[in-house]
């Protein structure tokens, strides 16, 4: 990851008890990793980007290694993922596209049979700015009860030349899920996209 040197990595933990109603059984758990690395494309065209997402393959496996700790380590218990990149205004929008792979497979590589497309958000901000993460269930897009967002920043960044890349995982439906539709129980092996 030599062009994309980290200038921090932060990680937080929620856990959401209620929301207002009765309190959960046990409680919904949320976590996010964030990185803030270097840009090596902030401040010029470049035409080719595709070989970087190679280069961030690391930073994807660090951050989903250092989600699954702060989550308790078994990854049965893991059922909902996002990713997003917030990218400094000395760069462009698509230079948060290149977490889509190496952010992605990261995720379903350490989780394992993950099938459903890890929902993702990208933008371009300035420092302090913040961006609210898709969350979706790991095995099936169209699980209701896991349709959630969690909003994720850092104070000092993303300085101009710099990008921050998060992903997130969490436990649980939303602690008070009524909206009905596909049900995570009903998952079938291969549902994927449904």
């Amino acid at each position: 990851m030599s062009d994309f040197p980290i200038r921090k990595v932060a990680v937080l933990t929620e856990e959401i008890f209620h929301d207002g109603g009765p309190a959960a059984k046990e409680p919904r758990r949320r976590a996010a990793a964030l990185a803030v690395v270097r840009n090596p494309f902030a401040g010029r065209y470049v035409e080719d980007l595709q070989g970087a997402m190679e280069d961030l393959k690391p930073l994807g496996l660090l951050l989903s290694d250092k989600l699954i700790a702060a989550l308790g380590g078994d990854v049965k218990k893991i059922d909902g993922y996002g990713k997003g990149a917030i990218v400094g205004t000395a760069g462009e929008l698509e230079h948060g596209a290149l977490w889509h792979v190496p952010g992605g497979y990261a995720m379903r590589e350490r989780l394992g049979d993950a099938k459903a497309i890890v929902p993702s958000a990208k933008k371009v901000g300035a420092f302090g700015a913040r961006l609210d993460v898709p969350l979706g269930h790991i095995n099936a897009a169209y699980v209701r009860s896991h349709f959630d967002a969690m909003e994720v920043g850092v104070s000092d960044g993303p300085r101009p030349d710099e990008i921050l890349f998060c992903l997130a995982m969490t436990c649980g439906p939303r602690v008070h899920n009524r909206m009905g539709g596909f049900a995570a129980s009903d998952i079938k092996a291969w549902d994927g996209l449904r």
